[in-house]
C-alpha cells in the first residue's frame, strides 16, 4: 500500500513540474507575433543591422527561449528588449524563439 501511495505522488510531482513548464512553442504562432520583433531583427530574423540588432534566425530554440527570460527577469542589459519582454507571456516567449529557430539566417 505505502509503496502505491508513494508511486502516485511522485507522478503528480513529476506531472505538477512539467505543467509549469512551457512544452515546445509552436512556430506559426510565433510567427504571428513576430512583428515587433522584426521592426528591429529584420524579416524573419534576418538583420539588416546586426552589429546593433542581432540575427535571430537559425539560432538555436533553447538559446533564444533564455535570452527572452533573461531580458524579461532583468538579467541582461536595459533597454527596448526589457520593455518589451516584460509584455510577453512564457507561452509568447516559446512561440517566438521555435519561430525564429526555424528561419535560415
Amino acid at each position: 500500500m505505502r509503496k502505491g501511495v508513494m508511486s502516485v505522488g511522485i507522478a503528480a510531482l513529476v506531472m505538477g513540474f512539467s505543467s509549469a513548464v512551457v512544452a515546445g512553442g509552436d512556430p506559426a504562432a510565433g510567427k504571428e507575433k513576430a512583428g515587433i520583433c522584426e521592426s528591429c531583427h529584420g524579416p524573419g530574423g534576418r538583420s539588416l543591422d546586426p552589429e546593433n540588432n542581432p540575427v535571430l534566425a537559425g539560432k538555436s530554440e533553447a538559446y533564444l527561449l533564455k535570452a527572452l527570460k533573461e531580458f524579461k527577469e532583468g538579467k541582461r542589459s536595459p533597454g527596448p528588449m526589457a520593455a518589451l519582454c516584460q509584455t510577453l507571456s512564457d507561452q509568447d516567449m516559446a512561440d517566438l524563439a521555435a519561430y525564429f529557430a526555424s528561419q535560415k539566417p
